[in-house]
């Protein structure tokens, strides 16, 4: 069977891919973005640190200004969750529940999943909407400057994001879901000194009122103005493995300074790849990744106009 020949296929629709997507088109590429719709960008209620937009912007509207923005200039964005990817000869062959694509180059801009603190689908989006729950220090702690905020974590890499978030309120606490004995002595020693409450983990019974998030801890019920997660991720590099791209430990995918994977022809850009979860740093691999696509395929068939 016949296959439309794109000269890139984009899985995920996020910053970095939909980003890609349109400097991909600017180079005058035919390129397809398989959107799977699981993007986190599209979680963020209201981000009030991404340049141009001084009051602030949702995931969702910059998502959809975005798409538009590449769909003008000729990318196609078309729904589906990839399953597979094989290589063929010189091209790639993707798969979804209902389509197949062929592309001389693939960009996976998958991104990751972040692991929920065990509560309801319906609670869980409604915390994230009102500000109650929270991901990204980085992206928000402006706003919970001088607020009472715990962190929820395993050991070091809980505490840490802790220590972080130090810099915007006194009244923090450190709740460590396997337990404050996993902690090395020099890491609560820290804790201590910055003046963190410690508490035992595990929490339970979540609950949303008087724009506060409460929950039980096997002591007593505390309650908090936004709680952040730090319960890691999981890395969507998956799709990478039948094709022996090289991952770290992490499972992220190792790629070289212009976002090409250990395989010719595939590359990364996002949170997939190892660095900083932004949307500015996202983007700014997008871009990067979408001229050297560009470069490395003129070098086997050079691109006229």
């Amino acid at each position: 069977m016949e296959f439309e020949l794109f000269d890139c296929a984009v899985v995920g629709a996020g910053p970095a891919g939909l980003t890609a997507a349109i400097y991909l088109a600017r180079y005058y590429l035919s390129v397809v973005v398989i959107n799977g719709g699981a993007s986190r960008a599209a979680l963020i209620p209201m981000s009030h640190n991404h340049a141009g937009f001084p009051g602030g912007i949702s995931g969702a509207d910059l998502l959809r200004r975005m798409a538009e923005q590449a769909t003008s200039f000729g990318a196609r964005i078309v729904p589906g969750e990839v399953h597979e990817i094989e290589r063929q000869d010189s091209t790639f062959s993707l798969s979804t529940q209902t389509d197949r694509f062929a592309a001389r180059a693939v960009l996976l801009a998958t991104g990751v999943i972040n692991r929920r603190p065990e509560m309801s689908s319906q609670m869980h989006d409604e915390a994230l909407a009102n500000g109650r729950l929270r991901y990204c220090p980085i992206c928000d702690g402006f706003e919970v400057s001088d607020k009472r905020i715990a962190v929820l974590g395993h050991g070091e890499h809980g505490a840490r994001e802790a220590i972080f978030l130090r810099s915007f309120t006194s009244d923090l606490t450190y709740i460590d879901a396997g337990g404050l004995h996993r902690l090395a002595p020099a890491l609560r020693h820290e804790l201590d000194g910055a003046g963190i409450i410690l508490v035992d983990g595990p929490p339970a019974n979540f609950s949303l009122h008087d724009r506060q998030i409460s929950l039980t801890v096997p002591s007593t019920r505390l309650s908090f103005d936004s709680l952040y997660p730090a319960l890691g991720s999981i890395i969507r590099s998956d799709l990478a493995i039948p094709l022996g791209a090289s991952r770290s430990d992490e499972g992220c995918l190792t790629v070289d300074a212009h976002q090409r994977t250990s395989v010719a022809g595939l590359y990364a850009a996002g949170d997939v790849v190892a660095g900083l979860d932004q949307i500015s740093h996202a983007m700014g691999e997008g871009g990067v990744a979408a001229t050297t696509i560009r470069n490395d395929l003129a070098r086997l068939t050079p691109l006229r106009r």
